[in-house]
């Protein structure tokens, strides 16, 4: 075939020619120096030769590589009479049969025509140190076309493997069997295959199917179908419903149970394909996201985490600038988790992986060739740095009302601060640092007058005050007024985990006092 062929068993080959290279017999012998008048009679075999054409590289045994002229031919055996007096210059027979040695074989056989050659194995079954064989007869199906082939939507099976009796066929792809199966190639092509039970899931580009193991399917007038036994490996293709597929990112997959998890970049979706058939799960309040973000994505790695039972999911496109502080905001990749106890997505993570797997319900990561193990104890902690902790949440009751935002409360930990706070009519607030416990009176006193959060009764409170500029008609503004204006706010809450490395700080609520307000 004309192909490179690449060899990965540790085993041995011959390296075999498909065309004969030219061999010269001799009928005579030199015993002198060539001279004029002494005639060889030469057989040139597999070869057309005529009277006065030139022989080059009849170098074996003769070095120097030396050129005969080409006199006569006879007609019948192809015996070539060439005169002695050109440039032979041995006193050896001038014979050689079989392959000539590399630096003998004639330009037509070099490189240029290197697809004339092909590898034959040399061990009995393929097997690590069986039996050698020889050169020798071997009866062979020749194929006319010798012509390499991609079939990017077809599958194709080797013989058996049985490691009991000592059964090695996966190396045999005999073309006398029928031992492919085609999926539609309008629907792109094949990009993984996952073992399920006796099916086997086939993920397209643009659609993904199951093909039956072992067996195939009958179908009745109504279209209900039977399963029956066969002789197949690999039995009917059947679609499952929806215009789906795994586009070119077979690393986006992951499963866990009968769940199997996927995106489809072309479509801008993540999917769940389970026993219920295919969900959108990029669809639960996530749906605007995925479809920008994947649209520009160059990798999209994605895990399931057993630690936590949430399927991961890294969309990657190109590194702009130092590492993200703010993962809704940067551009070089955006990690975020599923969580099927939600059927939501839950939070977004500061680490890049560019591989994800689980062990014995532990939970890895690769980065720069480094594996790394998560959940160790320090929160927050990825790849030896420590990020802050976010939670960000909508203040929204009685979305018709605009209202003036007066505080801001949280139910929760010792340590919560408020990073921004924005309403909808633009209005900000300074940020609130975390509440400091005070073990006197006179630090309690002073705290009291301190941009921080007040505690009473394990309720933490704090007064907004304004940070933004001046607008039309307003007498009293920025920090000589309290609360925002807006119909809804946008607060923020971080935690350093630099402080609380290994101490969890829940959030449990998060509310704010409000009076009707008008612009």
């Amino acid at each position: 075939m004309a192909a490179t062929l690449e060899v990965n068993y540790f085993s041995t080959f011959w390296l075999k020619k498909i065309n004969s290279i030219v061999e010269v017999q001799t009928d005579a012998s030199v015993s002198a120096n060539a001279s004029a008048g002494n005639v060889i009679s030469l057989k040139i075999a597999n070869t057309s030769v005529g009277a006065g054409q030139i022989v080059t590289n009849v170098t074996t045994p003769f070095p120097g590589n030396p050129t005969v002229t080409v006199l006569s031919v006879a007609a019948n055996n192809q015996d070539v009479t060439i005169d002695s007096s050109q440039p032979v210059i041995n006193n050896n027979v001038l014979a050689f049969t079989g392959r000539a040695g590399d630096d003998y074989i004639p330009q037509a056989f070099t490189a240029v025509n290197a697809d004339d050659w092909y590898i034959e194995e040399a061990r009995i079954r393929g097997g690590y140190n069986n039996t050698t064989v020889d050169y020798g007869v071997k009866a062979y199906i020749v194929e006319d076309t010798f012509k390499q082939q991609h079939r990017i939507s077809s599958l194709i099976y080797s013989g058996i493997f049985n490691s009991r009796t000592g059964i090695n066929n996966t190396n045999q792809f005999s073309v006398g069997e029928d031992i492919t199966r085609s999926a539609d190639p309008a629907n792109g092509s094949i990009q993984k295959l996952y073992a399920e039970d006796t099916n086997l899931i086939i993920f397209q580009e643009n659609k993904v199917s199951r093909a039956l193991i072992d067996k195939d399917a009958i179908y009745s007038a109504e279209g209900n179908s039977s399963i029956t036994s066969s002789l197949q490996v690999i039995g009917q293709i059947v679609a499952y419903a929806g215009e789906y597929g795994i586009s070119t990112n077979p690393e986006s997959f992951a499963v866990y149970g009968y769940r199997k998890y996927f995106t489809d970049k072309k479509r801008g979706a993540v999917l769940r394909l389970s026993k219920d058939g295919m969900t959108e799960i990029s669809s639960y309040g996530m749906h605007d996201f995925f479809r920008d973000e994947l649209s520009s994505a160059t990798k999209i790695i994605g895990g399931w985490n057993m630690y936590t039972k949430d399927y991961i999911l890294s969309i990657q496109g190109p590194t702009v600038g130092a590492l993200p502080t703010d993962p809704i905001t940067y551009t070089g990749y955006k990690t975020l988790s599923f969580d099927e106890g939600v059927l939501g997505w839950t939070s977004f993570a500061n680490y890049k992986p560019s591989h994800i797997l689980s062990l014995n319900n532990l939970f890895y990561t690769f980065n720069s060739g480094k594996l790394y193990q998560h959940y160790l104890g320090n929160y927050a902690q990825f790849y030896g740095l420590t990020y802050d902790s976010n939670v960000t949440i909508v203040l929204n009751s009685n979305p018709s009302l605009v209202k003036n935002f007066k505080t801001i409360n949280y139910e929760g930990a010792i340590g919560w601060e408020l990073e921004s706070m924005t309403a909808s009519s633009s209005d900000q607030t300074l940020p609130i640092g975390k509440y400091v416990f005070q073990s006197d009176l006179a630090s309690l006193e002073n705290q009291m007058w301190s941009n921080t959060f007040k505690r009473k009764e394990d309720k933490y409170f704090a007064n907004l005050i304004n940070n933004s500029p001046a607008t039309s008609g307003e007498i009293v503004f920025g920090a000589d007024m309290s609360g925002i204006k807006g119909f809804w706010s946008t607060v923020k809450m971080k935690i350093d985990n630099l402080i609380y490395p290994t101490t969890k700080k829940e959030l449990f609520a998060v509310s704010s006092d409000t009076v009707e307000s008008s612009y």
